[in-house]
């Protein structure tokens, strides 16, 4: 019964722990002090309950010093992901994992593609004898159907001669019964997103297969993206900027004062234990935003998915067609660390 008042003070918490580091960054640049004012005040955020989409978590007063007034963050039914609601123009901007925009783009989806946020949330699991990808053949794996970490463990398995349709028994759950599965010892392997790999670690938990963060070529492309609806990148191409620009301070942020986004995430309920929280927001590549192509990630995985059938629409086409990395390479030379 008191729920409700207590989720509110601890996101007014969350917000005030944000804005006094915000002051630490020194948002107040003058490269945006100088910029046109953005042509709307408005910006809606999808407010997802994943850890490493940490970054979609900004102070309050990092848009605020980027001109928007009215600052949302949208919640939407759990079978509505970021996606869905670009789509339905219910939100303007968002993160997702590679696959999942891929797939999104795919299906006509009205996406702009804007920057690489981050590397390494994902963790393949197996329990003994499983060693590596080749011991998967005939294993069961836990991995929602048609979702990004089937997608992600198909695109791994068929890179060592494997067929992801034929040789894969695909287990459909929602994570967290796929989790508990996986602890009772009844399915063989389960792709973890943070922070379930820092529990599993942390519980000893099967052994770890593949890590995204560490094992190549993996490794060396985004796990997750930023996007935007088409017609606010069109419409509002100095609103975008300035709202991707808090993004990548906040990308910053998770850098050097992990434990405050980690309280954060806790305390909006965007995840519950603390100690794997901030392990996940430590470990995860949040600092490759400047280092890596984000159209190498998109060429990367949409050939991957392209060869296993997941998707039609071939890389190239999305490149021309869905990305704008005009602002990314902008803000990659103002924000030099």
């Amino acid at each position: 019964m008191e729920r409700e008042p207590m989720l509110r003070r601890r996101a007014f918490l969350g917000n005030v722990a944000l804005a006094g580091t915000a002051a630490m960054l020194g948002i107040r640049s003058g490269r945006a002090a100088a910029e046109p004012p953005p042509e709307t005040t408005r910006i809606r955020i999808h407010d997802s309950a994943i850890t490493c989409f940490a970054p979609e978590f900004p102070a309050v007063e990092l848009l605020k010093a980027e001109g928007f007034t009215d600052i949302q963050f949208i919640k939407t039914p759990l079978a509505e992901g970021p996606n869905e609601a670009l789509a339905a123009g219910k939100i303007d901007m968002t993160m997702n994992d590679t696959a999942a925009f891929l797939m999104g783009l795919d299906s006509g989806m009205p996406i702009t593609l804007l920057a690489g946020i981050h590397t390494g949330c994902w963790e393949l699991f197996g329990h003994e004898p499983i060693r590596s990808l080749r011991d998967l053949k005939g294993r069961t794996v836990a991995a929602p159907d048609k979702s990004s970490r089937q997608a992600f463990v198909a695109a791994m398995v068929a890179s060592v001669g494997l067929d992801p349709r034929k040789d894969i028994k695909w287990i459909n759950h929602e994570p967290q019964e796929s989790m508990r599965l996986f602890a009772e010892g009844k399915i063989d392997a389960l792709m973890g997103f943070a922070p379930e790999p820092q529990e599993l670690r942390s519980k000893k938990i099967g052994r770890v297969l593949l890590n995204t963060l560490t094992d190549r070529p993996w490794s060396q492309y985004f796990c997750c993206l930023a996007g935007a609806h088409q017609d606010f990148v069109r419409k509002h191409p100095v609103a975008t900027k300035r709202a991707l620009r808090a993004l990548l301070k906040t990308a910053d942020l998770c850098v050097s004062q992990p434990a405050t986004i980690a309280r954060m995430l806790v305390d909006r309920g965007v995840a519950s234990n603390y100690d794997y929280t901030l392990q996940s927001v430590r470990e995860i590549g949040y600092r490759k935003w400047r280092e890596y192509d984000p159209e190498d990630t998109v060429r990367f995985w949409g050939l991957r998915l392209q060869e296993l059938g997941i998707v039609k629409t071939s890389p190239k086409k999305v490149i021309a067609e869905n990305t704008n990395w005009r602002f990314i390479n902008e803000l990659r030379k103002e924000l030099k660390a």
